[in-house]
């Protein structure tokens, strides 16, 4: 599954011409294009998709979100350990090395 999750900008810089962020989502730090939120600044909050910014949102709204996501157990799902959510519940995955 592939959510739009709100987070909030911690940093901004530029990587190979393009504007970037670090981005919180709740705990998860996770870089993100800002390419289409131009003028979006450090500590404010935005929609993001598939690691593009795309509609800047009121903070209140943001933290509503990332609270009912978090209690629903989307943002695990969307940002958890790949190997542990292919495995299923209660399973390992292995790998071999």
């Amino acid at each position: 599954m592939c959510l739009a999750v709100p987070g909030r900008v911690m940093e901004i810089g530029e990587r190979d011409g393009t504007r970037m962020a670090v981005v919180d989502f709740g705990g998860v730090v996770k870089d993100v294009c800002l390419e289409y939120l131009p003028d979006l600044e450090v500590g404010e909050y935005a929609i993001v998709h598939v690691g593009f910014a795309l509609q800047r949102l009121d903070e209140e709204s943001a933290l509503r979100t990332l609270g009912l996501f978090a209690e629903l157990g989307l943002l695990q799902e969307e940002f958890g350990d790949p190997w542990e959510t292919a495995s299923g519940p209660g399973e390992t995955a292995e790998v071999e090395r």
